[in-house]
């Protein structure tokens, strides 16, 4: 049987910290991808928002290389797994300025025409077999 994907856009694999808060509680975390719709975010387990925080709002500041303004955005928390030492968090914006949606957009897009001509590139160079 197959699990039904319910993101909105396509995730690029990226990895930077992100600074979160959820109340007036800070989180720091790693994330793993993101895309213009959602983030996925990993936090310590120890430090990690509450199980029952699903469906919580969340304010999150990060920084994309070669933009030189941090992006606010708010969230809800959609997807929880956990592990030993560390909990991954799927969160969905829901709320970012409009500046700061097209600076996501542009992000996105350039890399995943990055990995797309990485990979065709790879594919031209794989020989025809005899």
């Amino acid at each position: 049987m197959f699990s039904r994907d319910r993101r909105f856009g396509f995730r690029v694999p990226f990895e930077m910290f992100l600074d979160q808060y959820i109340g007036d509680r800070h989180y720091r975390g790693l994330t793993t991808n993101l895309s213009e719709t959602g983030i996925f975010l990993q936090t310590a387990a120890a430090k990690s928002i509450p199980k029952s925080a699903k469906k919580t709002r969340v304010a999150m500041e990060f920084r994309l290389p070669g933009v030189a303004e941090s992006i606010w955005a708010c969230g809800e928390i959609c997807y929880q797994e956990d592990g030993d030492l560390v909990r991954g968090t799927g969160i969905r914006f829901t709320a970012m300025a409009k500046h700061h949606a097209r600076l996501l957009r542009d992000f996105c897009v350039e890399h995943r025409r990055q990995r797309l001509s990485g990979l065709l590139s790879a594919l031209q160079a794989v020989p025809e077999p005899a």
